[in-house]
């Protein structure tokens, strides 16, 4: 026994040197990913990007004097929604398939529609409810209730207020309300400023950046929206189109908000830009803004055109759907709301990709299994998660270009959608690209972000489809190349 001691320790320590060779061997053959091409997305913008479409809710003096913008003389009594239902409002933002909705808590007309301490103009002085309603209230509430995330838009341009002109008096009453907003109502995820004033409105200075710095102190992980951002930009047209061309990327400091002539900057972004600031497509399911009672919500075409164009195209849409005097949210409009969520539920619900190999010019890594390989594989951009990409080797790009190849198993269906998504944690990389069906060129473009659809002509049912990434900045991260069938547009018409 004693003798057989001496060969049991010699086995242990072998296998305590095996298991550290494979430690130390998996530890080496570790690839780490590429580093980010700045600048990058903070996790409340990347969170924000991922909604896609988000509500907003105009309502307010408005809707009931059937006007755009107020005059900031209307009587407070003309306020009187009859059957005001944020719950309602929060069910139609589902239907849509939105996970944030805006409510407009104070339009250019100066009336509020919480019971400010700091003015008189409010639904304090409403007969709705007798005087102790509070939408913002109602509208935080409900959509809590309904698992949706809050926003607000405070309007600058105050038509109503005597202190608006009077610069330092009225830059205090809009950052005491933003106090009351901010501070009073929970967690809010997303507050809209814009510059919009009329020709001959008064003359006044915003103080935007004490804004900034207010909103962010009182609300941390918060998106705040303006032409300059600092975390999100308009796109520079209220159609709910981007540029074919959009880059997540600004300067900032080329942005003054509210000027006019910007609107081509905003719309494309800036490749050089040296700030994160991604677009929002804002449009209303109307013509107008607010509920006027002869006015019809857009054909289901049409809302798919402006998503194809807005989602599409890098951005997030934001869709406006007026509640009307009653307080609700048109019967008509919920239907439009519906069908419009239930399209994109069709359209993208199957992927038809699904089952396919993946092949790239090159992997980050090798091919090898284990810890060190498929860490960057191309067959991630199949696996439906946002967290794993393909990623080529950066000598790949200085040689042919960059490619991913996805074969298709034998009798796939046709598909006239490809989309395309980068890993944009990491920064936002391609410049152009050109998608290759069968060999055949089908569709081509310039910049891709988080999302790019492009609608074919015609449906085809290629087995091999081929993304070329012929211009980047620095190697392209991809975390998803998805084919889909949109039967809502006929052929001839894409």
């Amino acid at each position: 026994m004693a003798a057989g001691r001496p060969l049991l320790c010699l086995a242990a320590v072998a296998l305590a040197a095996a298991v550290l060779v494979s430690s130390s061997e998996a530890w080496r053959l570790a690839t780490p990913p590429p580093l980010p091409v700045l600048p990058i997305p903070s996790a409340a913008q990347l969170k924000w990007q991922q909604r896609e479409v988000i509500m907003f809710f105009h309502f307010g003096m408005n809707t009931f004097t059937d006007s755009e913008w107020g005059t900031g003389t209307e009587d407070p009594s003309l306020f009187r929604p009859a059957g005001l239902n944020a719950t309602q409002w929060m069910d139609a933002a589902r239907a849509a398939g939105a996970s944030l909705a805006i409510l407009v808590a104070k339009h250019h007309d100066g009336f509020c529609l919480w019971p400010s301490a700091y003015t008189a103009h409010s639904v304090r002085a409403s007969p709705w409810l007798g005087g102790h309603g509070d939408v913002v209230a109602e509208f935080v509430g409900a959509a809590s209730a309904r698992g949706v995330d809050a926003g607000i838009y405070l309007s600058p341009w105050d038509r109503h207020d005597e202190r608006y002109g009077k610069e330092v008096a009225y830059n205090e009453y809009y950052e005491a309300q933003l106090h009351e907003l901010l501070t009073g109502y929970g967690s809010v995820s997303e507050i809209w400023f814009d510059g919009a004033k009329g020709k001959n409105a008064t003359n006044m200075t915003y103080h935007f950046q004490e804004w900034f710095q207010t909103v962010k102190q009182l609300q941390r992980s918060i998106n705040i929206f303006s032409d300059d951002g600092p975390d999100v930009r308009w796109v520079g047209d209220e159609k709910g189109f981007a540029g074919t061309t959009c880059w997540s990327t600004v300067n900032r400091s080329m942005i003054t908000i509210g000027e006019a002539g910007i609107e081509k900057y905003l719309n494309e972004g800036d490749q050089r830009g040296s700030d994160w600031v991604p677009p929002e497509c804002d449009v209303s399911i109307r013509p107008g803004w607010f509920w006027h009672k002869n006015e019809t919500a857009k054909p289901l075409s049409q809302l798919l055109e402006i998503y194809y164009n807005s989602v599409g195209r890098n951005c997030v849409l934001l869709l406006n759907a007026p509640p009307n005097s009653t307080g609700l949210v048109e019967d008509a409009d919920v239907a439009r709301l519906r069908e419009f969520g239930e399209a994109i539920a069709t359209i993208f619900g199957t992927d038809l990709a699904a089952g396919s190999s993946a092949r790239a010019s090159s992997e980050r890594g090798g091919r090898r299994r284990g810890r060190g390989g498929g860490g960057f594989a191309a067959r991630n951009v199949l696996d439906g998660r946002d967290d794993t990409y393909w990623a080529p080797t950066a000598e790949d790009g200085r040689r042919n270009g960059y490619w991913i190849e996805l074969r298709r198993p034998p009798a796939s269906g046709a598909f006239n959608v490809v989309r395309i998504q980068e890993h944009v944690a990491l920064g936002q990389r391609v410049e152009r690209h050109e998608v290759y069906v069968d060999g055949a060129p089908v569709a081509n473009g310039t910049t891709v972000g988080h999302k790019r659809l492009h609608r074919l002509p015609c449906a085809v049912a290629g087995r091999a489809v081929r993304i070329w990434i012929t211009a980047a900045r620095g190697p392209p991260l991809l975390s998803a190349v998805g084919l889909h069938h949109d039967p809502f547009v006929a052929d001839d018409m894409m």
